[in-house]
């Protein structure tokens, strides 16, 4: 029987689709193209299904709850959306049950992240931690919005946070993956060993080359020859789509056929309703279109990227931004704020642009839109760096390199007990 994988995010839908299960789909797909048997174990965080195959992995759901008295159906559903510190002990259950387990990968922290540990170190696997979101360089605006549905809530829950451990789970870890340089660099400082390590998401590249832009601009009442500026990602108050609205919203003066597209799931609903309102008080409701989020493997997410002129990712806070490889995959010009881990995923001037502010981003829009050669030349650049440095094969080689070294301290722990090695056809 093949080894089996086990991946463990805090929720896993397709309706709210994002970066990260983007990636742990491509990871787990790779793994089984490799001769590996992945797993998605989850809770039922915004789902309806307790068992799912989603791209050909398995995933399973279990019941959860939020520790804490007094909190209202309204503040469950926003820490389902984000950023909740969920307790699921039918998810223990269900790790400690798995057969032929080679390694448990935590993709949460907190007290899931613990459970997996404890899971990991009851029966003697190797454990690998992810920090997809970011731990060390979260701003604390952003923290602070995360945890404002438990503000002033007796939290009942702490005695299980002890006992899995939750505190130690990076210390405890056999290997800690950073998708971001700066998270790697906060990490290694705060950390007191050197099992961390950076590992950028991946892309398909070649699959972004073939959507049809005609098609998604028909769909949505997007004139042919408009100027269209593009962002996907969560509608959500760190991803700062209201920058993006106000710095359209001068170009948009100058070009009376521009338009805005702005795909995502609404992770934080009140800033969804605030972008709505700040469009219709800028006249600007048939030219900015706030569209649903959409799956990885929808080819309406190819159409979208095809259909853009320009790209833009303008958020506050980003360990990574996969968005921007899916961008540059299908040879768009990518404007993205300076910051986390966009400042050394982007070559400013010769792959993409920096902005730093509302009237930087309105002036790098107005170049792109004055130079279309300028749009082509930083397209082509963001296009060779992504088929050349960020392939999903490639990153699956190096992530199979970091599970064999989380083996090697694994099995060092346990010298007397002998542990089974795995090969892949891949490495």
């Amino acid at each position: 029987m093949a080894a089996r994988i086990i991946h463990v995010p805090r929720r896993f839908v397709s309706h709210e689709w994002g970066g990260t299960e983007t990636v742990i789909t491509e990871i787990a797909r790779q793994q089984k193209q490799a001769g590996f048997e992945p797993r998605i174990i989850t809770s039922m965080a915004l789902a309806h299904e307790a068992h799912e195959i989603i791209q050909g992995i398995e995933v399973q759901r279990h019941r959860h709850c939020y520790p804490f008295f007094g909190l209202t159906d309204a503040e469950k559903a926003a820490l389902d959306k984000k950023g909740g510190n969920l307790l699921s002990l039918p998810l223990f259950g269900a790790l400690m049950r798995e057969q032929d387990v080679r390694l448990f990968h935590a993709h949460s922290l907190k007290r899931l992240g613990g459970m997996v540990a404890t899971a990991a170190r009851l029966r003697r696997k190797p454990l690998v931690v992810s920090l997809h979101g970011g731990v060390f360089d979260v701003p604390a605006e952003e923290m602070q919005t995360m945890i404002q549905p438990i503000s002033g809530k007796f939290e009942w829950g702490r005695l299980f946070g002890a006992v899995f451990r939750s505190r130690q789970l990076l210390d405890d870890a056999d290997m800690i993956i950073c998708v971001g340089q700066s998270e790697l660099e906060a990490a290694q400082k705060k950390l007191q060993h050197n099992r961390i390590d950076y590992l950028p998401n991946g892309v398909e590249s070649h699959r972004f080359t073939q959507g049809e832009g005609a098609r998604f601009r028909a769909a949505h009442g997007i004139p042919q020859d408009a100027f269209l500026v593009m962002n996907i990602s969560r509608i959500d108050a760190q991803k700062n789509q209201m920058v993006l609205v106000n710095a359209f919203s001068d170009l948009a003066k100058e070009d009376a056929s521009a338009h805005l597209v702005l795909i995502g799931p609404e992770t934080q609903p009140d800033y969804a309703a605030k972008l709505r309102a700040r469009i219709a008080e800028l006249g600007l409701a048939t030219r900015i279109h706030l569209l649903p989020g959409l799956r990885n493997d929808d080819p309406a997410l190819l159409d979208a990227y095809q259909a853009c002129n320009v790209f833009v990712l303008p958020s506050m806070h980003e360990p990574f931004g996969i968005v921007v490889l899916e961008a540059w995959s299908a040879g768009k010009p990518v404007i993205a704020s300076h910051v986390g881990g966009l400042k050394t995923l982007i070559n400013h001037q010769r792959d993409g642009l920096f902005f730093h502010d509302e009237a930087d981003l309105t002036a790098a829009l107005r170049e792109l839109k004055a130079h279309p050669e300028r749009c082509l030349a930083l397209g082509q650049a963001g296009q060779m760096e992504a088929r050349t440095h960020y392939d999903w094969k490639r990153i699956h080689q190096r992530l199979e390199t970091l599970y064999q070294q989380a083996e090697e301290h694994h099995n060092g722990r346990y010298r007397s007990v002998s542990a089974p090695t795995y090969s892949t056809r891949h490495v």
